[in-house]
């Protein structure tokens, strides 16, 4: 179903677009949807609406089968990257568990600009951007998913969030459609 509205106070989330991410072995090519996100943080500042930039800098401390997941990256892996073009404006948020509102104050500070609704994308789709839909849908907010500024790392947990998951906590759509319903 396509994107139906944007409120006069939307967010753009960007989920865990960092220097680690770029050498993903992801489903959908990084480069696109980088490049996707990127025109979505550009139209929103250009309507000056709120971006986030969100990076991930370690993990939560329970056990898993999986392990912690971060020990073996090297350096400067958290860095946002570059192109995502961070302006003095901007909202950065780090998080240390997959969701971004997760002690992070970042629900409060959404509120205090009036925030109705979210975009949530980037990196992965049934990780850091479903937790964030996840917490964002818990949080009252509004949440649209633009499913061409996403991507994960196995085929199948990406196709269950964008058909089973982000129905049941938002609007799905494309970037196209974002945009094209911003510039009205």
């Amino acid at each position: 179903m396509p994107v139906t509205t944007i409120d006069p106070v939307t967010a753009l989330v960007v989920v865990d677009l960092q220097s680690a991410a770029t050498a993903m072995p992801t489903v959908h090519p990084f480069d696109g949807v980088l490049a996707n996100a990127v025109k979505l943080a550009d139209a929103f500042r250009a309507k000056q609406l709120p971006v986030v930039l969100v990076n991930v800098a370690g993990g939560a401390p329970g056990r898993t089968e999986h392990g912690s997941g971060v020990a073996d990256l090297p350096a400067g892996w958290q860095e946002l990257l570059p192109d995502l073009g961070r302006q003095p404006g901007d909202k950065t948020v780090t998080k240390h568990t997959w969701g971004a509102f997760h002690g992070t104050g970042l629900a409060e500070h959404l509120r205090e600009l009036g925030v109705t609704q979210v975009v949530v994308c980037g990196i992965s789709t049934a990780i850091g951007v479903e937790s964030t839909a996840r917490q964002a849908h818990e949080h009252g907010f509004h949440v649209t998913l633009p499913v061409d500024a996403m991507t994960d790392l196995d085929v199948s947990m990406h196709d269950n969030s964008v058909a089973k998951i982000f129905p049941r906590l938002g609007e799905t759509g494309t970037t196209a459609e974002i945009l094209a319903l911003l510039a009205a």
